[in-house]
């Protein structure tokens, strides 16, 4: 059985509004072909400028599906240029829901 999927992107903007709007273009792109569920996006408060973005997909191979879709590299690409440095990932695999 399939265990469910999260990835957690870590990185640092100068502008914020620039990366959500590059998510929106993303998500009208890829509507009814990307693998991926819920995502959010959430400010540090204790740390300006650093964001997380969290997606949640209902396994890792729909990860892998998301992630080979040209749409999310061209995102990727257009993030990096927003962003401050490289991004962090964290990759979990879920193991309890309530």
């Amino acid at each position: 059985m399939a265990k469910k999927f999260v990835q957690i992107v870590q990185y640092e903007t100068d502008d914020i509004d620039e990366s959500l709007e590059i998510t929106k273009e993303f998500l009208e792109a890829t509507e009814g072909k990307r693998a991926s569920g819920r995502g959010v996006t959430c400010a540090d408060r204790d740390n300006p400028d650093r964001y997380f973005t969290i997606v949640e997909f209902d396994s890792h191979e729909d990860a892998q599906k998301n992630n080979d879709l040209p749409e999310t590299q061209g995102m990727a690409d257009k993030q990096m240029k927003n962003s401050k440095g490289e991004p962090t990932f964290y990759n979990l695999d879920v193991l309890f829901e309530a």
